[in-house]
């Protein structure tokens, strides 16, 4: 069955994905970092207010994606974490130094995330061989991959998209990164059984005090009193284009 995943960095978006019609949700929190663990108590309310599935994804900081042995612990305790809570699966990556898959901790993870759904997520797309690295995943048992094809969008990432679904022997291959209604049919002519967005824009923050001179952020030029929130009419759209068009295609396949 095709799936539209949704990447979610708020409890109130991970709501309008839902309403919306979201098959999934990536939880996740802290965009300027490309998403990192959310809190316990982002988890605890998800468990408590969402219906559909919910995968957080565990990712202890923001940067690259290969971990000290702290770091290792901390996400070994957040996987225990959320199997507790009940959730069906995780979004998980880790490279070694040299650019591959670090298969030793990624065996672990594995072991330790036993009865949930795993996806490795964009560390995809920083690896150093992306064939080797999707054989690999294949060998230790990942569900899906989630890749942009090694580039900044999906978009311009596709012929590599679609070399991975064809050699795929296993791993789901979901294409993410700048995915929108406008260039949705190029994934499902792809073949793409799932895919990941964030269908999201920016609102204005509710403040209506502004305080001058004074921010928070290490950046001076980001704008404090503006927030990323998913778009629901955009979820909804892009569900309505994907679903049918890819039974549409596994019918014409077939």
């Amino acid at each position: 069955m095709p799936k539209l995943e949704v990447c979610c960095y708020s409890v109130d978006c991970a709501v309008m994905a839902e309403r919306a019609g979201a098959d999934r949700i990536e939880l996740c929190t802290s965009k300027q970092e490309g998403g990192i663990t959310p809190s316990m108590g982002m988890l605890e309310w998800a468990t408590q207010h969402i219906s559909i599935p919910v995968h957080p994804i565990i990712r202890p900081r923001g940067g690259d994606f290969c971990y000290t042995k702290s770091e290792f612990e901390v996400i070994k305790r957040d996987i225990d974490q959320i199997r507790e809570l009940g959730f069906p699966g995780i979004v998980i990556g880790i490279l070694a130094e040299d650019g591959h898959i670090d298969m030793e901790r990624m065996q672990q993870v594995l072991v330790q995330a036993e009865g949930m759904s795993v996806t490795f997520h964009r560390a995809f797309d920083m690896c150093a061989n992306p064939i080797v690295a999707l054989n690999q995943l294949t060998d230790i048992g990942i569900d899906r991959i989630l890749t942009s094809g090694q580039q900044q969008t999906a978009e311009v990432g596709l012929p590599l998209i679609r070399d991975l679904i064809h050699q795929s022997r296993g791993p789901v291959i979901m294409p993410g990164g700048g995915i929108r209604l406008t260039n949705i049919h190029k994934f499902i002519d792809a073949g793409v059984q799932e895919i990941h967005t964030t269908a999201g824009q920016v609102i204005p923050s509710l403040m209506r005090y502004r305080k001058a001179g004074v921010s928070m952020n290490t950046d001076s030029e980001a704008d404090e009193f503006s927030q990323f929130r998913v778009d629901s009419d955009m979820v909804a759209a892009m569900k309505d284009v994907f679903v049918p068009s890819v039974v549409r295609f596994r019918q014409k396949a077939g």
